[in-house]
């Protein structure tokens, strides 16, 4: 099979967890069946890599846009690399897709080749109108491009059962051409690795027992809902905030000052790491976290909280998409319910509530250590049971050569 990955996120320029997924899913993919495979990684950015069953380039034209809207020149800029992109697919079986951003170049290139057209699933953007702020009126015709490309995709892999059903109901895609695969993680690389000096450099104390939260400060993620929450969290506990990459100016602000207002009325420490904290470094924040905190109002999978339970760390989480698919209540940590404004409007209906109620979750955990040893163990044997990457690579490739074969059927018909 061969197999051209079209994506915006490739390391090192990775933000979120499509960007994750695409990573690992190629490598494996091209170690699949002892190499037999080749993968074509097409991606934004100045990468470059060829080895004989994998190769990476990245796509770097830039163009002055005189737009009117300044915050439309990230959409068209994303037109054009993609335009630029269809033009490197190689010779292929299969084109699979991540994230909107690479839909045009997909919906292009499927055109040009003639070969089946895959979309995964990471997000949705009728369900993300807080892309608004950073797209202006541009939020619509990304909105559009997604539209489209599901209009036309061969096959779709959504990454949880939620995924599944939104996909059907937004964009109409019979739920035969759905595949539900979820994300994956290494569980050789994820796994419990303390190291004091991180705790050192980090400056977060040893005796004390803390809480952490990973991620882009985005609406997406609830960061500033968890941030709301730690006036209410009991004394006596460290909240470890791995939190950067704003969306925009104004929301960085919101969380600079949201964050400051909370050490004012709480006697908790609260260190906030705003900078990328390396993989090896963030792997032992995992495995000496108390619990790990995913206060997301959306949240199609969830990596992140796959990465916390491969390193023996329970889970509080907000029980939406796929994270209901991932933590199980009682055995692997904690899911805290969280009533919308509405269908489209997927912040809390009551913030203030939405922040008490991860609170109280939060106290829970950490006031029963002997709860938080068992519910560790049991989450790490989750992941190596069902989240496997190897088990995932072939679980999708498998989705690929049906596809082929659907395709080659119809042509001979």
């Amino acid at each position: 099979m061969r197999v051209s990955i079209l994506t915006n996120e490739y390391p090192p320029n990775v933000y979120g967890g499509a960007g994750v997924h695409v990573e690992y899913l190629a490598n494996e993919l091209a170690r699949l069946d002892s190499g037999k495979h080749s993968v074509q990684v097409l991606c934004f950015g100045n990468q470059r890599k060829q080895d004989a069953k994998l190769s990476v380039q990245g796509i770097n034209n830039t163009y002055d846009f005189s737009a009117k809207d300044l915050r439309h020149g990230k959409f068209l800029d994303t037109m054009l690399k993609d335009i630029v992109m269809s033009g490197h697919v190689g010779d292929i079986d299969i084109i699979h897709c991540h994230t909107w951003y690479s839909h045009f170049a997909g919906l292009l290139a499927k055109q040009l080749h003639g070969v089946p057209l895959v979309l995964t699933t990471h997000s949705l953007e009728p369900h993300r109108p807080w892309k608004m702020e950073q797209l202006g009126s541009a939020y619509y015709a990304s909105s559009w491009i997604e539209k489209v490309a599901y209009e036309n995709a061969d096959g779709v892999i959504a990454v949880s059962e939620a995924m599944k059903n939104d996909v059907h109901a937004l964009y109409g895609v019979p739920v035969g051409k759905i595949r539900v695969i979820h994300n994956g993680i290494d569980i050789n690389e994820f796994k419990p690795t303390p190291d004091s000096r991180v705790l050192d450099e980090y400056r977060i104390e040893k005796a004390t027992p803390f809480i952490l939260f990973v991620g882009r400060i985005t609406r997406q993620k609830g960061i500033i809902h968890l941030v709301n929450a730690i006036k209410h969290i009991h004394p006596g506990v460290q909240i470890v905030l791995c939190a950067g990459a704003p969306d925009t100016k104004e929301i960085g602000q919101e969380m600079k000052a949201r964050v400051e207002e909370a050490r004012r009325t709480s006697k908790n420490r609260i260190i906030w790491i705003a900078e990328m904290v390396p993989k090896a470094k963030l792997i032992a924040l995992y495995s000496q976290a108390a619990v790990f905190v995913c206060p997301s109002v959306y949240e199609p999978f969830g990596i992140i909280n796959l990465e916390a339970m491969a390193c023996q760390t329970p889970v509080v989480a907000t029980a939406v998409g796929g994270i209901l698919e991932v933590v199980i209540p009682a055995e692997t940590g904690v899911l805290v319910p969280i009533q919308p404004k509405s269908a489209r409007e997927v912040e809390p209906a009551d913030p203030e509530k939405f922040a008490r109620d991860l609170a109280e979750a939060v106290n829970a955990l950490v006031s029963a250590p002997d709860k938080i040893k068992a519910m560790g163990a049991k989450a790490r044997q989750r992941v190596i049971d069902y989240f496997s990457w190897p088990r995932i690579a072939a679980q999708t490739m498998g989705f690929y050569q049906d596809l082929v074969e659907q395709a080659g059927h119809a042509k001979s018909l």
